[in-house]
């Protein structure tokens, strides 16, 4: 038993109501529990209880034992005169000294209920309560999924907001940053994310009509183009770079992108060269994106092949066979996953645009859902996303309650709990 498993059986009244008695035998009704305190002073606010025939209302305090309200020393804090019960797991005083009625309640608390609690706290699986999933109400799964990808958007938007603040809230410029980190990929959107801050769409959009500009900033500002380079196309953009670097006082990031264990159609020169084309297309992207009324015309924005030199390039100076290097359709709905609903949600929050928020949410599910460790732990129990927005609120499901254990505060957790509790 612990204090927050307490407070949770208190708060939703996980017991058995009848026969309640203080320890000095007053029958006790709990009328209302109160609502949570997180703030200083008693667990429990505007608690209503009757107490024999005299009802009271006030604020009520839990502890694993009686003594632990001395160990805290609210006897001396006026915060806790007005406390109407003490509701305790276990009463460790024989002699009721305490400064309010106590309740004890462990001995009305199923214990299959407390065995399955258990049970999740200990638990080796992915996911604690995966084998139960099963038996959960379909309504109750889908409303959780619909506040986990809530929460999920809601914390993307605070770090959108941390980028507003660097930006003086400039749209355009916070996009750009989440676009580059997203094409980047896992094993360089750092990388690409400083090579954004680096570059100002102001910046670019001098050069918007340059293409070879636009690759000898980008490439030059990951450190990707040498002095030595033998191959003309390189020698230009390098020569194109220093003069730029000098013009506008640019230093080369400090985490240079890698090459190691990614597939040549993801290599940085390949996709920095694909975001050149994006921009020398289309530089004022978000606005773009906030016009658009379906998603077929953000693919359409999204649709860009790299320059001619990377027909016959995977890396600078280096040949290899001819292949166009297209923005994929798996880069494309990464983009749109992490970075341009994310956005888009947290532009339609922040200005009041609630179609925007719809529109995000819409695209997300007409997405095929992401395949990675987070989905797949709720696979292997018949437990499927169906689109994006699914694997979203999966991943955030998985990461913030299953990994973190926080049972208790999940719907799905708390559906199973009152099963066990009416079981009993």
């Amino acid at each position: 038993m612990n204090e927050r498993l307490l407070h949770y059986i208190w708060q939703f009244r996980y017991f058995n109501p009848n026969e309640l008695l203080t320890s000095q035998g007053q029958q006790v009704q709990v009328l209302a529990p109160g609502e949570y305190n997180t703030n200083q002073g008693p667990d429990f606010a505007n608690a209503r209880i009757k107490l024999d025939s005299t009802i009271w209302a006030g604020p009520v305090e839990l502890h694993l034992k009686t003594s632990d309200w001395n160990r805290h020393g609210h006897t001396s804090d006026g915060n806790y005169n007005k406390v109407i019960l003490h509701v305790v797991w276990h009463h460790d005083l024989p002699e009721n000294n305490a400064d309010a009625p106590v309740l004890e309640l462990q001995p009305h608390v199923p214990a299959m209920m407390l065995d399955q609690y258990e049970k999740w706290m200990h638990s080796t699986q992915a996911v604690p309560c995966g084998n139960q999933l099963q038996h959960v109400n379909t309504l109750t799964i889908t409303n959780w999924k619909d506040r986990m990808l809530s929460e999920r958007q809601l914390q993307k938007m605070h770090r959108i907001q941390q980028h507003l603040q660097q930006t003086s809230n400039h749209w355009e410029e916070v996009f750009w940053r989440l676009l580059c980190r997203y094409f980047g990929g896992n094993v360089n959107g750092e990388s690409f994310e400083q090579v954004a801050v680096s570059l100002p769409v102001s910046l670019l959009a001098k050069h918007k009509n340059q293409i070879h500009q636009l690759e000898a900033l980008l490439l030059g500002q990951a450190g990707l183009l040498h002095k030595n380079d033998e191959d003309k196309y390189c020698q230009m953009l390098y020569t194109e770079y220093q003069f730029l670097q000098k013009k506008y006082g640019l230093r080369v990031v400090n985490k240079p992108p890698a090459y190691l264990r990614l597939r040549p159609v993801n290599f940085p020169s390949v996709r920095l060269a694909q975001l050149a084309m994006l921009i020398h297309k289309s530089l004022h992207l978000f606005s773009r994106i906030r016009e658009a009324d379906q998603l077929k015309q953000v693919w359409r924005l999204l649709d860009v092949t790299a320059n001619d030199y990377w027909n016959y390039h995977y890396k600078p100076g280096i040949e290899a066979e001819h292949l166009p290097k297209h923005v994929g359709r798996q880069i494309m709905e990464t983009v749109l996953i992490n970075a341009i609903c994310p956005v888009l949600f947290a532009y339609g929050k922040l200005n009041a645009e609630q179609a925007q928020v719809e529109k995000a949410l819409n695209w997300l599910q007409q997405v095929p859902a992401e395949k990675n460790v987070y989905t797949r732990a709720f696979e292997q129990y018949h437990l499927e996303a169906m689109h994006a927005y699914d694997s979203q609120a999966m991943i955030q499901l998985k990461k913030e309650y299953c990994d973190a254990r926080r049972c208790l505060e999940c719907a799905i957790g708390n559906a199973m709990l009152r099963k066990n509790l009416a079981a009993t």
